[in-house]
């Protein structure tokens, strides 16, 4: 090839990018239940649309050969079903990503996975996509996946849905079957906020209706998936409402230089414009907008840059710049919808980690409100989340955060729940207003507070937290160094699990939800106790990590001394000193702990007491003597 060849094929690229640089951009996902045909679909539209590439297609062949479920026709699904098991099993577990562009359009498709347990990743793909394809398999119609998917596209903001009515060769091309399954969705989705929702009658196998017209269904006159994908208004949403950059990152390479980077989540700013920092309040106006590529005089969503303020105000890593004339609402108590993904029950009362685009702070469920009956969209009561059950909730963070509600913006709206031990993600939330409640209630600051108190008394307050099975020894060696204590001088008070149940806890039974209640409020009243100056001895099975953790966390630093009672459940049973082991293994004592509820042994208790072989008043020394130490 010559220079000036080559020169021209430079050149033919750089209008190439450009065209490609003007055109719309739609995001969308397929979704709907096991095996209605998401991953074959997208195959289908790539092979259509000629944007597979030789290797590719050989490679696509051979691979149907060996996993297709065609026979030896293509099998399209392979195209985006990449892991192994995947293939195996003829069914999606990730979430695939596509890039594809036609004449008209760019396009990126999220294909989901139909599988109950795999909502979460379902959830994933919604999250950032206009449009959703929701696929029925003709022969099944509208099934409990498919009212689950419509119902999480709605409250993920997607507001345009195509109702992809699938395989409808295997039933010989059926108008009636067609018209039949539209009226079941239509009657289902009608309260769902949907602005648009095309019905398309299609076999995603053999091409028909996906990007030509099929001849075999001269009843319907409605346009083929890609020239609906190609024409569906979607229009920037977010250039036209409020400001917000969460700043990611401090640019500081010299003295003379202090930017925020980050990427625009909504709105446009221009050189010369005032901002406001959410939380603070305090405000500055922007100097000047820096890219890689030089200087800009506006920003827009989604765009990465870098903004200098006029001003030196305090700024950092986690703060949101927004709209003075209107910011977002900063609260510390709001109500939200949430998305439940593990296997292990939202219970309201225990702590998590809330993550948003810009904050991550310690947050409590307060109150489920109901869970969303995904059949008939009823609200329901009920006292905890299953996996892939959507409840609303009332939630509680340890500072405020900034937010605006998910229906205004869904990038500053959203929020991710992140189990504390497992750092696994256990739910999502959107955020539906902030609570207003309590609002005419301060913290009333005492000019005797706890440090006066505890030097009146000679003494360090303390909470020591002991947990470990039924008969373990727990009340016994708890009692013996109050003994010990009250002989040195000190003040003491002892909380003991059953007979705080006579009083303050007396309407709290012993499933789960109440448990978590059980040590929440035990747990306030220590600390009450502890900024009296007191040493507090808690003796509670408190058989949850995640219960224990919430307690300690009300506490300074070394004030929380947890203390394991750490007796074999063998002799524990042997003991039963209670006889409460043998009802429980008879069926007449229900949630016991050890025998039909679990314990979590601590992973790094300050006092680790291994009672077999020493008595209660060794075991109280030996705490004692950590005390003295401490």
């Amino acid at each position: 090839m010559s220079i000036a060849e080559q020169v021209d094929v430079s050149g033919d690229m750089i209008e190439y990018l450009k065209e490609q640089e003007k055109k719309s951009m739609l995001r969308f996902l397929t979704c709907g239940s096991v095996d209605d045909g998401k991953s074959t679909l997208i195959g289908r539209l790539l092979y259509d649309t000629k944007l597979i590439f030789e290797d590719q297609l050989a490679t696509l062949e051979r691979d149907s050969l060996k996993h297709g479920t065609d026979g030896e026709n293509i099998d399209f699904a392979l195209l985006v079903d990449g892991l192994e098991a995947e293939r195996e099993q003829g069914i999606t577990i990730d979430v695939a990503y596509r890039f594809f562009a036609t004449a008209k359009r760019k396009f990126i498709v999220a294909d989901t996975p139909g599988h109950e347990q795999y909502t979460r990743n379902m959830a994933t793909g919604a999250s950032t996509a206009d449009l959703a394809v929701v696929l029925v398999d003709s022969r099944q119609g509208i099934l409990k996946q498919t009212r689950r998917h419509s119902y999480i596209a709605s409250l993920l903001g997607i507001r345009n849905i195509v109702l992809a009515v699938n395989k409808i060769d295997l039933m010989d091309y059926s108008q009636e079957v067609f018209d039949k399954i539209v009226a079941d969705y239509m009657e289902f989705a009608k309260d769902l906020g949907f602005t648009s929702i095309q019905p398309i009658p299609m076999s995603a196998r053999f091409g028909d209706n996906v990007t030509m017209q099929s001849s075999r269904m001269p009843w319907y006159k409605g346009p083929t998936l890609l020239s609906h994908l190609e024409t569906v208004p979607v229009e920037n949403e977010y250039l036209d409402k409020a400001f917000r950059f969460p700043v990611q990152y401090v640019v500081r390479p010299n003295l003379d230089f202090r930017g925020f980077a980050g990427q625009v989540a909504s709105g446009r700013i221009k050189a010369g414009d005032k901002l406001t920092v959410a939380k603070s309040g305090q405000q500055s106006v922007v100097k000047e907008i820096v890219t890689h590529d030089g200087n800009i005089d506006e920003a827009i969503e989604g765009q990465a840059v870098t903004i200098v303020l006029a001003d030196q105000i305090d700024i950092s890593r986690g703060d949101m710049l927004v709209d003075p004339e209107n910011r977002p609402h900063v609260a510390d108590q709001f109500q939200a919808h949430i998305i439940w993904f593990d296997a292990q029950p939202m219970i309201p009362g225990r702590s998590y980690i809330l993550r948003t685009e810009v904050d991550s702070v310690s947050a409590t469920v307060t109150a489920l409100k109901h869970q969303v009956n995904i059949n008939t969209f009823a609200h329901e009561a009920a006292k905890h989340l299953n996996m892939n059950e959507v409840g609303e909730c009332n939630i509680s963070t340890q500072s405020p955060i900034a937010f605006d509600p998910y229906r205004t913006n869904r990038v500053t709206g959203n929020f991710i729940l992140i189990d504390r031990f497992t750092n696994a993600t256990v739910g999502a939330g959107m955020i539906d207003h902030p609570l207003r409640r309590a609002s005419n209630v301060h913290w009333q600051a005492m000019e005797v507070n706890k440090e006066a108190r505890a030097a009146l008394k000679n003494q360090k307050p303390a909470v020591l937290w002991f947990t470990g099975f039924s008969g373990s020894g727990k009340s016994t060696i708890a009692n013996n160094l109050e003994k010990l204590l009250t002989a040195q001088g000190k003040h003491t008070f002892m909380l003991d699990g059953d007979n705080i149940r006579h009083g303050l806890n007396r309407d709290l039974g012993f499933t789960a939800e109440d448990r978590v209640e059980n040590i929440r409020r035990v747990a306030e009243v220590a600390k009450l106790m502890t900024d009296a100056g007191l040493i507090v001895i808690v003796s509670f099975i408190s058989p949850f990590r995640s219960e224990r953790r919430m307690a300690r966390e009300l506490f300074p630093e070394h004030e929380f001394i947890e203390v394991f009672v750490d007796t074999p459940l063998e002799e524990c049973i042997k003991r039963d000193p209670k006889g409460l082991y043998k009802k429980a293994s008879a069926g007449e004592i229900a949630n016991f702990t050890g025998i039909s509820s679990p314990y979590e042994p601590p992973e790094a208790p300050e006092v680790h007491l291994r009672t077999l072989g020493h008595s209660a008043e060794e075991l109280a020394i030996q705490i004692e003597t950590f005390l003295n130490k401490r």
